[in-house]
């Protein structure tokens, strides 16, 4: 497995693999990437795939996003096609995302997801730390990753890039 930076000629494959991930017909989670892309909120150096074999097999992307005005990261959506799922591949795209997101001296990165998957990756609830969700998601599954260049004050509201309020 390769590990390294979306292309510009990765973008048909990414979109493919959130579809394929996700199958959810009302959110197209290739979509959101191609909308968070265009709207220029994805982070350099923060659109990963994973390629198997010169075959893009996962990715991960993290965009801009705001707590009460001050900037940090949303993760997501993370995406591995069904027939490599639960074999390490979101893993390691989880460990190199946060690892380039730490490099870049972010704050932190927010995410609404599983709660028994992200805190293996240092994943808590937000709450703890006082980052509210913008709706009433429920505690356990939004979440933040501190990273080195936390400082704890990074308080109130999070918000999202537009895209994904378009969803």
């Amino acid at each position: 497995m390769l590990l390294r930076r979306e292309r510009p000629d990765d973008a048909d494959a990414i979109r493919n693999v959130q579809r394929a991930a996700f199958a959810d017909p009302e959110r197209d989670h290739g979509r959101l990437v191609d909308d968070l892309r265009a709207d220029g909120d994805i982070v350099p150096g923060l659109s990963l795939v994973a390629e198997l074999d010169g075959e893009i097999a996962g990715h991960v992307v993290c965009s801009r996003a705001t707590v009460d005005g001050r900037a940090c990261l949303a993760l997501g959506p993370i995406g591995v096609v069904p027939s490599h799922q639960r074999s390490g591949i979101g893993s390691a795209l989880m460990h190199a995302v946060i690892a380039a997101a730490d490099a870049l001296d972010e704050p932190a990165i927010v995410l609404l997801g599983h709660p028994s998957y992200y805190p293996r990756f240092g994943f808590e609830p937000a709450a703890d730390h006082g980052v509210t969700p913008p709706e009433d998601w429920g505690r356990d599954v939004f979440m933040v990753r501190r990273l080195s260049a936390w400082a704890g004050t990074l308080r109130g509201t999070f918000r999202y890039a537009p895209a994904f309020e378009r969803m």
